[in-house]
């Protein structure tokens, strides 16, 4: 197995206390994607199905409102989006398009399926952490919107790393 892609998830809160053979039988089930400079990895409203890992280069998350494109976030390696899919069955809420090159790990609901079969406490595990993660970025997202209330309007958003 890949030590190198092991030690990248290792490091992410995402998939924090996940133990090495769990994260080797992920990296076993997961794709890797390349999505080319200007290319999205999915658009809002498309159906999730996955959520991704950036190995290198850059990503910007979008959502567009009243005919304009608007800024959400960045990411890049190291950092993962889309994990809403992995938790609920709505639509992509935004996009994700890549900046410049980039190849990223995928994992999606299969993967998923496959440890909860195989290992239900390493499973349970990854579920609190990326309720942990979407908790994080509501609270950052809750900061902007009192700011935004109280007349504080940023002239971008900060990232919501």
């Amino acid at each position: 197995m890949d030590a190198r892609r092991v030690e990248l998830l290792q490091r992410m809160p995402v998939f924090g206390a996940l133990n090495a053979a769990t994260l080797e039988l992920l990296l076993a089930k997961s794709r890797h994607r390349e999505v080319a400079e200007g290319e999205y990895f999915f658009r809002e409203g498309d159906a999730a199905r996955s959520m991704y890992v950036i190995e290198s280069g850059h990503a910007v998350v979008t959502r567009r409102w009243s005919g304009r494109e608007l800024e959400l976030n960045r990411f890049g390696p190291g950092d993962c989006f889309g994990e809403m899919a992995l938790m609920d069955l709505h639509p992509r809420s935004a996009a994700v398009r890549a900046l410049e090159p980039c190849v990223a790990l995928e994992f999606g609901h299969d993967e998923m399926l496959h440890l909860y079969e195989t290992d239900l406490e390493q499973f349970a595990l990854l579920q609190m952490n990326l309720g942990r993660e979407l908790c994080r970025r509501l609270r950052a997202t809750d900061e902007l919107l009192f700011r935004a209330a109280m007349g504080e309007l940023p002239d971008s958003p900060p990232p919501l790393r």
